[in-house]
């Protein structure tokens, strides 16, 4: 598991990263047109890297990548699941 903290600010840079200028971890990905399907892909893959988290397909829900500032709220869900599913399954 990655140790980089999913802040909002991070999450912008990984848009940054992908050529998508986002102004504030507020603004609407959906509404704006920023996050289209091959931009979301595209996040999918990097939060993966970055984050080493796996997003599975019951966690696609809209309203967790409506901005930069819900996606590092799922990511840091996602992350604190992740040991926890782990002691469990030991």
């Amino acid at each position: 598991m990655s140790s980089v903290k999913p802040t909002p600010e991070r999450v912008l840079q990984i848009f940054w990263a992908m050529n998508l200028d986002i102004p504030s971890p507020d603004t609407d990905l959906i509404e704006t047109g920023a996050l289209d399907s091959m931009a979301f892909v595209e996040l999918l893959l990097r939060l993966q890297e970055v984050f080493g988290i796996q997003v599975a397909l019951d966690d696609l829900q809209i309203d967790r990548f409506r901005t930069a500032r819900s996606i590092a709220t799922f990511v840091a869900a996602t992350t604190d699941r992740v040991p926890q599913m782990a002691r469990s399954a030991s």
